[in-house]
């Protein structure tokens, strides 16, 4: 039997793509990737970045942090310093990316703490279904342990009020109530 050839990940050479929808899609989608590669750097190493691109159709996109002319001023004259007006306003800037990536945070925080508990409430309407015997099977040993020393405190406690229960009852027996002379 002939194995099937993967090709897997490979090198794609870099042309122009002919189809007008297909182009347009892989630039869409090359200038989100872009966009989030460029907002995780800024988030990550606090810098001061700008891309400009131009789409097949002829619009354009840009993105700059902290403000463009920051940008601009830094990509003209790298070596002077921003102004006073240009500092504020860059520094607004990157809190804002700071608060917004703190938000950011605890949104994936609760998103991930809500896949967990959809799973976990996905287990037990799964064990819900099936009688208790089927989903034993499905606890580990230390479940077990917990599992037996629950019984066997309910054991206890069932036979200590068993005990009291026959104590109780022969006692009352052997001995005349009080209204039985009258």
């Amino acid at each position: 039997m002939e194995r099937k050839k993967i090709l897997g990940r490979r090198k794609i050479p870099f042309e122009k793509i002919k189809n007008k929808a297909a182009r347009s899609s892989s630039f869409s989608k090359r200038r989100s990737s872009l966009y989030k590669n460029d907002s995780k750097l800024v988030r990550e190493f606090d810098v001061n970045f700008g891309i400009v691109l131009s789409s097949p159709s002829g619009k354009y996109y840009s993105f700059v942090h902290p403000t463009t002319n920051v940008v601009i001023d830094c990509f003209i004259n790298p070596t002077t310093e921003l102004g006073l007006g240009a500092q504020f306003v860059a520094a607004e800037a990157r809190n804002k990316v700071i608060q917004n990536n703190d938000r950011l945070n605890k949104l994936d925080a609760r998103k991930k703490a809500a896949k967990k508990k959809i799973r976990f409430m996905n287990q037990i309407n799964e064990a819900r279904v099936k009688c208790w015997w089927e989903s034993m099977d499905q606890f580990n040993a230390e479940d077990i342990t917990k599992f037996e020393g629950i019984m066997d405190t309910v054991e206890e406690l069932l036979n200590a009020q068993l005990k009291q229960l026959e104590d109780g009852a022969s006692s009352s027996l052997h001995s005349l109530p009080k209204d039985a002379n009258e």
